[in-house]
């Protein structure tokens, strides 16, 4: 079995951490990790929040309802489904291609589905727009096979989510394949939280908190069940 496979079968939501700190190298190879993952259209719609100080973890952990893993944590990562990065990411990776030397060609068809995805984005006053590209996509359907597209405010967030949640795997994969230990939560005051690290609602939305850490001796591993192989996928 390969290394990575390992990691894989290897990891478990680990509840209670060791007070040992996180390298700078090994923080930057698990967020490197959680970077390359894919991403719809490649607009990489997420960030992530790492939180290590002291008094900023603490505060952090008890907005994540005083969980034994925040609190015991080296370090916390807050990932978040950003849908408002669209435009300076699509900018970056243009200015990349100049600087990699693309061809104009190249270069130019990129910038015009970049014009057009733009309209993939926004809503509209009061979602006017958002409502009136859903009515359009569901005339087309009738006659045309097309893809499910987020429309409204809600749907982009469920869109930016499923990035970021890929994102996340890379992340607690990697720290596994590393040595170290990672608990995913979803019990936090998501309100409190995101206006701790400055997020706005309109277009920023927690998906979850990562504690990561070495594991502690305090610890126990619980037997693991999953549903059989057969019960969770159907070959056709």
């Amino acid at each position: 079995m390969s290394e990575v496979l390992e990691a894989i079968f290897r990891r478990r939501a680990i509840r209670a951490f060791e007070p040992i700190e996180i390298p700078q190298t090994v923080r930057e190879q698990i967020l490197d990790a959680a970077r390359v993952a894919p991403s719809s259209f490649n607009v990489q719609p997420y960030r992530f929040y790492w939180v290590e100080t002291p008094e900023m973890k603490t505060r952090a952990a008890r907005l994540c309802m005083g969980q034994a893993p925040a609190q015991t944590a080296a370090a916390l990562v807050v990932a978040v489904a950003d849908i408002g990065s669209w435009q300076a990411t699509t900018e970056s990776q243009l200015e990349w291609m100049r600087r990699e030397g693309f061809s104009e060609t190249q270069i130019s068809k990129f910038a015009r589905k970049a014009k057009l995805a733009k309209w993939f984005f926004i809503q509209g006053w009061f979602g006017i727009l958002g409502a009136l590209k859903w009515a359009i996509l569901r005339v087309v359907n009738f006659w045309k096979i097309i893809g499910t597209v987020p429309v409204a405010r809600q749907g982009l967030f469920k869109w930016a989510t499923k990035s970021t949640s890929l994102a996340c795997e890379n992340l607690m994969i990697a720290a596994e394949a590393l040595g170290w230990n990672t608990c995913p939560m979803e019990g936090f005051d998501g309100r409190r939280l995101s206006k701790f690290l400055g997020l706005s609602p309109r277009t920023h939305e927690i998906v979850m908190v990562i504690a990561i850490g070495k594991k502690s001796a305090r610890h126990v591993d619980q037997p693991q069940w999953r549903r059989p192989l057969e019960a969770t996928v159907k070959i056709l």
